[in-house]
C-alpha cells in the first residue's frame, strides 16, 4: 500500500471521473492521495475532494511560484493560516521557478518566504517546487531548515547538491513518473534518498509515467514510479510501498 503524496485531483480534467479515478487507486493498491491546492482557489476545492473521501483524500493550500505576482502578503498569508486552522496538512505548492519565470523573481522568493513563515507558525510542513532556481531555494531550504520548518522537494528532478541541502535540513525529496521517461538518467539521485526521507507522487494529471506517456496521468499510475524506484533501489515494491506510505503519513500527520 502506497500513498501519491502530491496530485492536483482538484483541477477541472477530473471533473467527470474523480470518484473513478479514486477507485483505481484502491484498485491498484493505494492507500490514499494527498490533493494539492496550488492556490486558494484550487485549496477550497481541495478541501470540498478531502470532505468527500476522509481517512483516503487529504489536502493542502498555498500559492505556486508561478502565481506569485497575484500574491498578496497580508490577505493571502493569513487565508493559509486559516486553512491549515481547517484541517490542511501542508503548505503548498510553493517554491521558485525560474525556468519560466511566470512571475518576477524578487515577487517569487516573497511568496516562498512567506509561506516559509506561515509553516513555521502552523507547525505544518511545506511543499516545494523548485526548478532552475537552485542557488536561491538551497539558501531559503537552509535557513528554514535551521528554523525547524519540514518540507519535500516535490516532483525532484535537481541535482544531487540541493536533493542533498534538502536531506541535511531533514526535508524530503518526492519522485513522480519522470523517473520512468526514457530521458531519466539521474538513478544515483534515487539511490541516495534514505529509506525514511523517501515520497512518491503522481503530480498528476501531469507526467503521466511509463507506459502511459501522452495521456492525462491519474494517482493510481504511482504503482509505476514505485517499480522504477524499487527497481533501482535493489529492492521489491511490497517492501517499498508501504514504506512510502508510512513516510507520507508520519511526515504529513495523517491519521
Amino acid at each position: 500500500m502506497w500513498i501519491d503524496s502530491h496530485a492536483h485531483l482538484a483541477d477541472a480534467l477530473f471533473d467527470e471521473d474523480r470518484d473513478a479515478v479514486l477507485q483505481r487507486v484502491r484498485e491498484a493498491g493505494g492507500a490514499g492521495v494527498v490533493c494539492i491546492g496550488e492556490s486558494l482557489a484550487s485549496a477550497a476545492r481541495a478541501r470540498e475532494i478531502a470532505a468527500r473521501h476522509p481517512g483516503f483524500v487529504w489536502w493542502t493550500a498555498g500559492v505556486h511560484p508561478h502565481d506569485a505576482a497575484e500574491y498578496d502578503p497580508t490577505r493571502d498569508a493569513a487565508a493559509l493560516v486559516q486553512a491549515m486552522a481547517d484541517g490542511a496538512v501542508a503548505v503548498g505548492e510553493c517554491g521558485l521557478d525560474y525556468h519560466y519565470d511566470h512571475s518576477p523573481r524578487p515577487l517569487q522568493r516573497r511568496a516562498f518566504a512567506d509561506q516559509l513563515a506561515v509553516a513555521h507558525q502552523t507547525g505544518r510542513p511545506v511543499v516545494v517546487h523548485t526548478r532552475d532556481a537552485e542557488d536561491d531555494s538551497a539558501a531559503m531550504i537552509r535557513e528554514a531548515g535551521t528554523a525547524g520548518v519540514r518540507g519535500v522537494l516535490h516532483c525532484y528532478t535537481g541535482s544531487v547538491e540541493l536533493a542533498t541541502v534538502g536531506l541535511e535540513a531533514g526535508w524530503h525529496v518526492s519522485f513522480s513518473g519522470i523517473i520512468t521517461f526514457r530521458k531519466w538518467v539521474d538513478d544515483e539521485l534515487l539511490r541516495l534518498v534514505p529509506d525514511d526521507r523517501l515520497l512518491i507522487e503522481s503530480d498528476s494529471p501531469f507526467l503521466a509515467p511509463v507506459p502511459n506517456r501522452g495521456k492525462r496521468n491519474e494517482p493510481a499510475w504511482c504503482a509505476y514510479t514505485l517499480g522504477k524506484l524499487a527497481e533501482v533501489r535493489g529492492t521489491s515494491t511490497a517492501f517499498l510501498g508501504p514504506l512510502v506510505a508510512a513516510n507520507t503519513r508520519r511526515f504529513l500527520g495523517l491519521a
